[in-house]
């Protein structure tokens, strides 16, 4: 299982009233991990911006187990599915300090041309960086 992890507290901005995560950030906490996950394998998304590809979301999915609180110090696992073809798609887990699990997530994004602004298969070399 390939995989990788970032752990920060949860800021008093991303909170509602009672202190609970609002749940339209976990969008931006499965971001981040894909972002670390991809700058682990040496491969940032600003690079492939001027390499002419971008990532779009196709589809986001998550499922809340427990709440995340204002000042909880979280950790996104953030898992490659499989070889990336068109497609790339990762598994996401977020849990507390206790080691509990707050949410899973699942997210597919899909290699664009950004000049042609059409789906293309994941670069070779891409590939060979995560190991495919």
């Amino acid at each position: 299982m390939d995989f990788n992890e970032i752990s920060f507290r949860v800021r008093y901005a991303e909170t509602d009233q009672m202190g609970v995560v609002y749940h339209g950030n976990y969008a931006q906490y499965l971001e981040m991990g894909r972002v670390e996950w991809l700058r682990n394998k040496g491969i940032s998304y600003s690079s492939m911006e001027k390499n002419g590809i971008m990532l779009p979301v196709i589809s986001l999915q998550t499922f809340f187990k427990k709440s995340a609180l204002y000042d909880d110090l979280i950790t996104v696992r953030t898992i490659l599915k499989g070889k990336p073809s068109v497609r790339i798609e990762f598994d996401f887990e977020i849990y507390n300090e206790k080691k509990e699990i707050l949410a899973k997530a699942n997210v597919v994004l899909v290699f664009m041309d950004k000049e042609k602004m059409k789906p293309m298969r994941c670069p070779k070399y891409i590939l060979d960086k995560i190991g495919f």
